[in-house]
Formats: structure tokens, sequence, C-alpha cells
């Protein structure tokens, strides 16, 4: 099968170059996407990384620039910061470009970009499910969106050419990808990521906070569930507040279901209902199984970490 190497844009504006930002333009880089990539971050200190690796061909603290010309334009700041981006964006974005994010919540994104969408160009939300509990411009790689999920919510009666562009975009990255409802979307995401994140933040806070139990004691003698837990727990805090607050409606629903099966749980550990647990564990080894079948996990014991030598 032949590779098509040619670009699919002059010029693609990230505005973020944290995990996300930067590894796009890894993998544009790697695919050659586009003619010209431009990094922006309010940030001094981010530029100067950023162009100490040099994953782009500009980078800018000024949005204008950043943006004037492109053909594609991507929100790669958190989430809560999307409004006032693309009202300040809007303005110089040209017409027949492409504007679109990588938010893991997509009602919000919406409701606060869509107003500042000028005539003539093209909005299509996306969301890459890829990721790391790394951070920042030095954190990104080319290979974070390989065989992982792309799911674009294009709004009805979005430019049917522009949607392809974008989806053909994504899977030259690496990306497999899905069309899908917005407000679906940001269901789905709530229980497969968003209250995990949330557990994750809380079991940690909650073994933080005990006072049975010394901090010293809960570093040393972490099992592997907990340290799972804590990996998680190291994502961007920032950008999983946002998330949190734009995706309220979804996180609550789920959460009230899994508080239902978390009291039912504790009725079977308390009354000696083994069956109970045996049949829930069952039942949940399967998924994680098909989840590696799927190709979205290694099935590698201890997650693939690599085995230490005990200390003699």
């Amino acid at each position: 099968m032949t590779i098509d190497s040619r670009p699919l844009f002059g010029k693609v504006a990230l505005i973020g170059i944290g995990l996300i930002g930067s590894s796009l333009a890894h993998a544009m880089r790697r695919a050659g996407l586009a003619a010209h990539i431009a990094g922006y971050s309010h940030r001094s200190e981010t530029i100067e990384k950023a162009q100490a690796i040099g994953f782009a061909d500009s980078f800018h603290t000024s949005l204008a620039p950043a943006v004037r010309g492109a053909d594609l334009v991507v929100l790669a700041a958190p989430v809560g910061a999307f409004g006032e981006l693309a009202r300040e964006l809007g303005p110089h974005l040209k017409p027949g470009a492409i504007l679109s994010d990588v938010g893991s919540v997509k009602m919000a994104v919406l409701r606060d970009v869509g107003p500042h969408v000028p005539d003539g160009v093209h909005f299509i939300p996306a969301h890459p499910i890829a990721g790391t509990e790394q951070s920042g411009p030095e954190s990104g790689f080319a290979e974070l969106f390989d065989g992982r999920w792309c799911i674009l919510t294009p709004l009805p009666g979005a430019d049917e050419g522009a949607v392809a562009t974008l989806k053909s975009f994504w899977q030259r990255c690496g990306s497999q990808v899905e069309i899908m409802d917005p407000k679906h979307h940001d269901l789905v995401l709530a229980i497969t990521s968003h209250v995990p994140h949330l557990i994750a933040y809380n079991i940690v806070g909650t073994a933080a906070d005990l006072e049975t139990v010394t901090e010293s004691e809960v570093i040393k003698y972490s099992a592997g569930g907990f340290r799972d837990f804590t990996r998680i727990a190291a994502s961007d805090p920032v950008m999983w507040r946002d998330v949190f607050l734009n995706n309220r409606e979804a996180v609550l629903e789920m959460l009230g279901r899994f508080n239902e099966d978390l009291s039912a749980l504790q009725r079977a550990i308390r009354w000696g209902d083994g069956e109970m647990l045996f049949n829930l564990f069952t039942r949940t080894r399967a998924i994680r199984r098909s989840i590696v079948d799927a190709g979205q996990d290694i099935g590698e014991p201890n997650f693939g970490r690599p085995r230490t030598k005990n200390p003699a």
C-alpha cells in the first residue's frame, strides 16, 4: 500500500504546545502533513523550551501571527481557556480554514468556541484519546497517537470535504477515526476517562490524608493498584480541573451510577456474598482482556514494566 506523503496543509497553527500539541507537531513532521508548523504559548518559558527542541517552524506568544494564513488551527490548551482564545483568534482566521481542538469534552467546546467562529471557517471539534501523565513541550513524541482513536464531532451541516480532510489528517498522524455526536461523546468519556481520573485523584488524596498511615508508608509500600492510581493522579491539574467543570452533567450522571454500584459491592462484602464478588470480578477481567485484544493496551505482565532485581 502506498502511503500519501503530500502535505495536507500549507500552515498548521497549534494553540498550545504541551504534551498533545508538541506530539502533534512531531507526528505532522513524521508524516509530512504541513509545510509550516506554528506553535503558540502565552508563556515565554514554554516557548524557550519548545524552540530548543525545534518541533515547529515558528513560535509565537501572540495569537494573531500564529494563526494568520493557517489552513488548520488546533486548540490544544486547557478547555477552560478555549472561549477566550477563540474570541481573540477568530478575526484572524482565513476563509476556508479548519478550526479544531483536542479537548476531552465537546459540548462545552461547541458552547464556548462556536460563537466566535467566522463565516467561511470550518469548525470541527476533535478529541484524540491518547496521552500520558507528563506535560510540557518536552513530553511530546510522534508515536503518541499511533493505533489510538480520535473522535470527530462535527455539527450537522458541516462541510463534508473539511471533515474528510481532518479525518485524513488524524489517520496520517497514526489514529483510527470515529465520527460521534458531541453529547454522546461526553457521556462515553465520562465513564471511560473522566470518572476514573476523579477516582484516582480521590483515592490518592484519601491515602495522603490518613492519620494512621504515614506518607512514607504510603510511598514505601505502594502495591500495584495504588501505584497505578498515582500515575493517573499525576496528570495535568489545570487540564483536569477544566474537564470536570466543563463536563459536569455527564460526570455527575456517571458518578451517581458508580456510587450505586459501589454500594452494592459494599453490601456484598458486608454479607459475605462471594458469588456476587466472583461474578463481578470475572466480568471485569473479561473487559480488560477485550481492551488488550482491541490493541488499546499491551498484554504483557505488570503492564509491560521491566523486571527489577531484588536488592542483595
